[in-house]
């Protein structure tokens, strides 16, 4: 019996995602949970399994393409090898008898709402928007991509010397890197930047640390580190003052009563920002057991989509890189 593999929803506000990688081949049998292939979202890779044993009879969509959720991945096939070796002859014939199917319409579909009403919003032009939903439809996220309407072109990129091109590297990025890339040049063109330090003393937290480290890690199966310390600062902090604990939707002001602590961890794919929920709430040893697992999970690649939303702040300690202010 054949099954459509599909997109899965890949969690709220994510609406495509790019195919990595596929993990089988056509033919190849698989156990059941086995993950068949991998695909890259704005924030995590999702690796999407085999609903149970059997083949993968046939891949629909080749790794770099863009696709939307609830889309066609491929078909699979109950049963085994056998099960492939018995669908290729029959496809063969289907095609040699098929008659033509009729063009598909170049009309391009009207972009989305959403897509719409961001274009309007921003002023941009939506004859530049390049739309990678079906037939062409403009999506939210293509606008999000589109470059910023300027008063005056940016520069092109001088090309390399012909000594030095041919001493250069060219690498796609991937589409977490992209993202990242996208939304902190977004942050520099629109947010109100503003860039402040303080001097602190560290001295008496160093000298606690450094008395209980020993007893704490025996104690709770976790180094004493630096970010519960400053995690519980935070959260003290946002509740004096609301305000930097809230945001902005149209013309209200939602202030969040809940301290969801975005941290941010390098990993060998870019950088995520996990979220520690309910900080406030959390004993310092609770902080770093839990900051602790989401950067295991980080580094393995295993966070989903339900890790890294909801944060109502951030903290990035650069310090870890010998940063001496980030």
């Amino acid at each position: 019996m054949a099954t459509e593999i599909r997109v899965p929803t890949l969690g709220e506000s994510v609406a495509e995602a790019t195919v990595g990688k596929w993990l089988k081949k056509p033919g190849e049998a698989v156990k059941a949970d086995e993950p068949l292939v991998e695909l890259e979202t704005d924030k995590v890779s999702v690796e999407v399994p085999a609903p149970s044993a059997g083949t993968l009879t046939e891949i629909l969509v080749q790794e770099g393409e863009t696709v939307e959720v609830g889309a066609i991945l491929a078909q699979f096939g109950e049963g085994g090898a056998a099960a492939f070796e018995a669908s290729a002859p029959a496809k063969a014939a289907e095609k040699a008898v098929a008659p033509a199917a009729p063009a598909a319409s170049s009309a391009a579909m009207p972009a989305a709402p959403a897509a719409q009403k961001m274009m309007a919003e921003k002023n941009i032009d939506p004859a530049s928007v390049q739309g990678s939903g079906k037939r062409g439809q403009v999506l939210k996220e293509d606008v999000l991509r589109a470059p910023a309407p300027v008063s005056v072109p940016a520069a092109a990129r001088v090309p390399s010397g012909e000594a030095d091109s041919v001493r250069e590297e060219r690498v796609k990025m991937t589409r977490l890197r992209q993202t990242i890339a996208r939304r902190l040049k977004d942050a520099q063109n629109t947010a109100a930047m503003l860039t402040t330090f303080n001097e602190v003393d560290m001295s008496a937290v160093m000298d606690l640390r450094n008395r209980y480290k020993d007893l704490f890690e025996k104690k709770h199966g976790v180094k004493l580190g630096f970010m519960g310390f400053f995690t519980k600062a935070v959260c003290h902090a946002l509740k004096e003052i609301p305000a930097v604990n809230a945001e902005i939707d149209g013309t209200d002001l939602i202030y969040k009563n809940y301290c969801h602590i975005g941290v941010a961890v390098g990993t060998e794919k870019g950088l995520v920002v996990p979220v520690v929920r309910d900080a406030d709430q959390m004993s310092i040893a609770g902080i770093e057991q839990e900051i602790g697992n989401l950067g295991r999970k980080a580094r393995d690649g295993e966070l989903s989509m339900a890790d890294m939303q909801g944060g109502t702040f951030t903290i990035s300690n650069g310090g870890v890189y010998g940063s001496l202010m980030s």
